[in-house]
Protein backbone atom coordinates (compact mmCIF):
# COMPACT_ATOMS: atom_id res chain seq x y z
CA UNK A 1 0.00 0.00 0.00
CA UNK A 2 2.58 2.31 0.79
CA UNK A 3 4.58 1.76 -2.71
CA UNK A 4 0.94 2.41 -3.87
CA UNK A 5 0.51 5.40 -2.34
CA UNK A 6 3.94 6.93 -3.19
CA UNK A 7 3.61 6.21 -6.71
CA UNK A 8 0.08 7.94 -6.86
CA UNK A 9 1.71 11.04 -4.66
CA UNK A 10 4.91 10.64 -7.66
CA UNK A 11 2.43 10.94 -10.26
CA UNK A 12 0.35 13.53 -9.11
CA UNK A 13 3.83 15.99 -8.08
CA UNK A 14 5.00 15.33 -11.66
CA UNK A 15 1.71 16.13 -13.03
CA UNK A 16 2.11 19.28 -11.20
CA UNK A 17 5.23 19.96 -12.69
CA UNK A 18 4.53 19.57 -16.84
CA UNK A 19 0.76 21.52 -15.71
CA UNK A 20 2.52 24.45 -14.57
CA UNK A 21 5.37 24.72 -17.14
CA UNK A 22 8.35 24.00 -15.14
CA UNK A 23 10.03 21.00 -16.52
CA UNK A 24 11.07 23.42 -19.27
CA UNK A 25 14.40 24.34 -18.95
CA UNK A 26 13.70 27.80 -21.01
CA UNK A 27 11.04 28.69 -18.25
CA UNK A 28 13.57 28.22 -15.44
CA UNK A 29 15.85 30.37 -16.87
CA UNK A 30 13.48 32.62 -17.59
CA UNK A 31 12.92 33.04 -13.78
CA UNK A 32 16.72 33.07 -13.29
CA UNK A 33 17.32 36.18 -15.76
CA UNK A 34 16.27 38.72 -13.10
CA UNK A 35 18.38 41.06 -15.60
CA UNK A 36 16.94 40.34 -18.60
CA UNK A 37 13.53 39.30 -19.53
CA UNK A 38 12.27 37.91 -16.37
CA UNK A 39 9.48 35.79 -16.26
CA UNK A 40 7.72 35.21 -12.53
CA UNK A 41 5.80 32.18 -13.19
CA UNK A 42 7.79 30.16 -11.10
CA UNK A 43 7.55 32.57 -8.17
CA UNK A 44 3.54 31.65 -8.83
CA UNK A 45 4.16 28.32 -8.56
CA UNK A 46 6.78 28.13 -5.57
CA UNK A 47 4.23 30.12 -3.77
CA UNK A 48 1.26 28.29 -4.25
CA UNK A 49 3.06 24.88 -3.42
CA UNK A 50 4.13 26.30 -0.23
CA UNK A 51 0.36 27.76 0.49
CA UNK A 52 -0.77 24.16 0.35
CA UNK A 53 2.47 22.27 1.73
CA UNK A 54 3.04 24.87 4.53
CA UNK A 55 -0.25 23.53 6.98
CA UNK A 56 0.52 19.66 6.35
CA UNK A 57 3.93 20.05 7.73
CA UNK A 58 2.63 21.98 10.53
CA UNK A 59 0.29 19.42 11.19
CA UNK A 60 3.24 16.47 10.48
CA UNK A 61 5.21 18.28 12.84
CA UNK A 62 2.43 18.50 15.80
CA UNK A 63 1.85 14.75 15.59
CA UNK A 64 5.25 13.83 15.56
CA UNK A 65 6.57 15.55 18.53
CA UNK A 66 2.87 14.39 20.35
CA UNK A 67 4.54 10.87 19.15
CA UNK A 68 8.02 11.12 20.24
CA UNK A 69 8.07 14.05 22.69
CA UNK A 70 10.92 12.50 24.88
CA UNK A 71 12.81 11.54 21.42
CA UNK A 72 16.01 13.89 20.53
CA UNK A 73 15.86 16.09 18.03
CA UNK A 74 18.20 15.35 14.05
CA UNK A 75 20.97 16.86 13.77
CA UNK A 76 20.27 20.28 12.16
CA UNK A 77 23.91 21.83 12.06
CA UNK A 78 24.71 23.73 9.18
CA UNK A 79 28.16 22.85 7.72
CA UNK A 80 30.54 22.85 5.29
CA UNK A 81 28.96 19.67 3.62
CA UNK A 82 25.50 21.24 3.41
CA UNK A 83 26.45 24.29 2.70
CA UNK A 84 28.71 22.92 -0.26
CA UNK A 85 25.63 20.57 -1.78
CA UNK A 86 23.15 23.52 -1.43
CA UNK A 87 25.96 25.65 -4.08
CA UNK A 88 26.30 22.98 -5.83
CA UNK A 89 22.95 22.09 -6.38
CA UNK A 90 22.27 26.18 -7.27
CA UNK A 91 25.09 26.28 -9.95
CA UNK A 92 23.50 22.84 -11.43
CA UNK A 93 20.46 24.60 -11.59
CA UNK A 94 21.66 27.39 -12.71
CA UNK A 95 23.46 26.21 -15.73
CA UNK A 96 21.36 23.14 -16.64
CA UNK A 97 17.68 25.12 -16.00
CA UNK A 98 16.55 22.18 -14.50
CA UNK A 99 16.45 20.29 -11.11
CA UNK A 100 15.60 16.73 -10.48
CA UNK A 101 12.31 16.39 -10.02
CA UNK A 102 11.36 17.68 -13.49
CA UNK A 103 14.88 16.02 -14.63
CA UNK A 104 13.07 12.94 -14.03
CA UNK A 105 9.82 14.09 -15.32
CA UNK A 106 11.31 14.65 -18.71
CA UNK A 107 13.44 11.49 -18.69
CA UNK A 108 9.92 9.79 -19.83
CA UNK A 109 8.86 13.17 -22.10
CA UNK A 110 12.37 13.91 -23.73
CA UNK A 111 14.73 11.26 -22.89
CA UNK A 112 17.21 12.21 -25.48
CA UNK A 113 17.68 15.68 -23.40
CA UNK A 114 16.87 14.84 -20.03
CA UNK A 115 18.69 11.50 -19.94
CA UNK A 116 22.76 12.43 -19.46
CA UNK A 117 21.62 15.39 -16.59
CA UNK A 118 19.75 12.20 -14.70
CA UNK A 119 22.50 10.48 -15.09
CA UNK A 120 24.74 13.06 -13.68
CA UNK A 121 22.56 13.08 -11.35
CA UNK A 122 22.53 9.53 -9.96
CA UNK A 123 26.16 9.55 -10.52
CA UNK A 124 26.35 12.33 -7.95
CA UNK A 125 23.86 10.47 -5.54
CA UNK A 126 26.21 7.28 -5.37
CA UNK A 127 29.12 9.53 -4.70
CA UNK A 128 27.62 10.86 -1.89
CA UNK A 129 26.34 7.41 -0.62
CA UNK A 130 29.50 6.20 -1.16
CA UNK A 131 31.42 9.14 1.23
CA UNK A 132 31.74 8.44 4.70
CA UNK A 133 29.35 10.49 6.79
CA UNK A 134 31.43 13.60 8.66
Amino acid sequence: MKALLSLLAGLLFGAGLILSGMTSPDRVMGFLDVAGHWDPSLAFVMAGAVMVATPLFMLANRKARLAACAADAPETDIDARLLGGAALFGIGWGLAGICPGPALVNVAIAPGLALPFAGAMMVGLLLTRARPSA
